[in-house]
């Protein structure tokens, strides 16, 4: 059976929003991501569509080079991979193509976000934190790995699926600069082979 690899990224931007959700976590990353490839190019989250507008949120494709990471430069971030079945995997590649064509008719869940601090859950239509967003992707993929309600998964709890593997925990900066690095290093190697050959 064929095998593939999906990331998943936490981070601490430090926004006044984190902060706020830090006060009853207690956790030291408090937004969650998917991404399809390690270079996190392929980045996908809830939250806000705007810098300057936390209100304005919603589905997002992020990048480490815009948006929130663009302006918070000091982001800490862990990375961690998950091997996943060539299956599970198209079902994440058909879930996430879903939330960007009905992209208008997703929005942040606020509303849960204050439910989780109060352990209630609330389950609202096509209205996710990034959390949940991460959790119902794979549960919608055949990936059963939490013993709670969506509706009341944090960041952290995904740190606790058994099946991940840390690959970085440092600045989000740094790692963006090290995968550029190894990938124009391979490159590099490459085309000295070709030379050679």
């Amino acid at each position: 059976m064929n095998e593939r690899n999906i990331y998943l990224l936490l981070t601490d931007t430090g926004t006044w929003f984190s902060r706020m959700i830090k006060l009853y976590t207690k956790a030291p990353y408090n937004h969650a991501s998917i991404s399809l490839d390690e270079h996190l190019k392929e980045l996908y989250s809830f939250g806000r569509k705007v810098y300057f507008n936390p209100l304005s949120a919603g589905f997002i494709k992020e990048g480490v080079d815009r948006g929130v990471f663009l302006y918070k430069k000091n982001t800490k971030c862990i990375v961690y991979k998950m091997v996943v079945s060539e299956r599970q995997y198209n079902e994440i590649l058909r879930k996430i193509a879903q939330f960007k064509y009905f992209e208008d008719q997703y929005r942040y869940n606020l509303l849960g976000v204050m439910a989780i601090a109060m352990n209630k859950r609330i389950k609202r239509k096509n209205a996710f934190t990034c959390s949940q967003f991460v959790a119902s992707i794979l549960d919608a993929s055949n990936i059963h790995v939490f013993d709670k309600y969506i509706e009341l998964i944090t960041p952290n709890d995904i740190t606790k699926i058994p099946q991940l593997q840390l690959i970085y925990e440092g600045k989000l900066c740094d790692y963006h600069q090290e995968r550029a690095s190894v990938f124009d290093s391979v490159i590099s190697d490459w085309n000295q082979y070709k030379a050679d050959f």
